[in-house]
């Protein structure tokens, strides 16, 4: 047996912590991945089991941790010159400040949309219900997707370039919804609700998250310190690096959520340079599709701003005869 809390909040309507809910027993396995089962225990870094301390520890929400904030008012400024609402943080490890604009904002859990497709990706290889990340799952979707390139078969690589929604779709549809349950509280990922549905609860909710909660989350992964086996870690942290420089390079998941009409938009990751590890999150309020390209396009201003992104090269002036 292992402490399993039902998936609402750490503090939910009972007014009950996590230590004061009841332990259930788990159901075997099924199609389970290497070194991970419902029937492993909760293991820290080091391969030993986690005592119920340790694991409520680690479901604390964002608020509960308190880490000291630094405003950074070249990011608000590209917020305002952009004429958005929204928020952008980092955490810098070594120090555990938050950097970044619109606490409140920040603190604020929103409906993930396909920033859940890292954690999505972790799950279903972790569980086995791919055997990689090139296994290829045919289109299940609509007839007319959301985009074209969505209609032919790929794998969770390629779904992730593209975002493919409905891939994904199928995906949790393998894992189901008690070991997607059990998964998610597992990473601790939000507010840990996941409802009835399992192809729409990172969509339309019931599951929110913060940007202070994706960057602790995303930190986690980036290190391999998640309770899942490192190879599947890996193999996300591969599929989600869309940039790289000498010295650097750049992971990032794109979100929008009630896409194409308004919603939260998301743009979450990490940078990696050297052993030096930067997670962040951003999410905005969208009015429609002309807001999509402002995520990572404020996203990288911001990083860039911040000095974690070196600053894009000056254009090149055409030649002159």
């Amino acid at each position: 047996m292992f402490c399993n809390p039902p998936a609402t909040e750490l503090y939910g309507s009972t007014g009950k912590t996590v230590l004061e809910q009841s332990c259930q027993a788990v159901q075997p396995a099924v199609k389970a991945g290497p070194g991970w089962s419902r029937e492993t225990p909760w293991m820290d870094p080091m391969g030993r089991p986690l005592t119920l301390v340790a694991l409520a520890l680690i479901a604390l929400p964002a608020a509960a941790a308190a880490e000291p904030w630094r405003e950074e008012p070249a990011v608000a400024a590209l917020f305002r010159q952009a004429g958005v609402e929204g928020t952008f943080v980092l955490l810098e490890e070594r120090s555990g400040t938050l950097r970044g604009s619109n606490r409140p904002r920040a603190e604020q859990r929103f409906v993930p949309a396909s920033s859940f497709k890292i954690a999505n990706a972790l799950i279903g290889l972790s569980l086995g219900a791919v055997s990689s990340v090139d296994e290829l799952i045919p289109y299940t979707g609509d007839a007319n997707p959301f985009m074209r390139e969505w209609l032919e078969p790929m794998g969770l690589r390629g779904a992730m370039t593209v975002s493919n929604v409905p891939l994904y779709q199928e995906l949790a549809r393998r894992i189901g919804l008690p070991r997607m349950r059990e998964a998610i509280v597992r990473l601790g990922y939000g507010n840990q609700q996941i409802g009835t549905n399992v192809t729409t609860f990172w969509l339309r909710g019931p599951l929110a998250i913060s940007a202070v909660e994706q960057t602790r989350f995303l930190s986690r992964l980036a290190h391999r310190t998640l309770p899942f086996p490192a190879e599947a870690q890996r193999q996300v942290a591969e599929i989600t690096q869309v940039d790289a420089g000498p010295g650097w390079s750049l992971h990032a998941k794109t979100g929008w959520q009630n896409a194409p009409g308004a919603g939260v938009g998301w743009w979450v990751g990490w940078v990696q340079r050297g052993e030096r590890i930067t997670p962040f999150a951003l999410n905005l309020a969208m009015t429609g599709a002309a807001d999509a390209p402002r995520r990572e396009q404020l996203g990288r201003a911001s990083l860039q701003a911040l000095g974690i992104l070196p600053a894009p090269l000056p254009a090149t002036p055409p030649a002159t005869p």
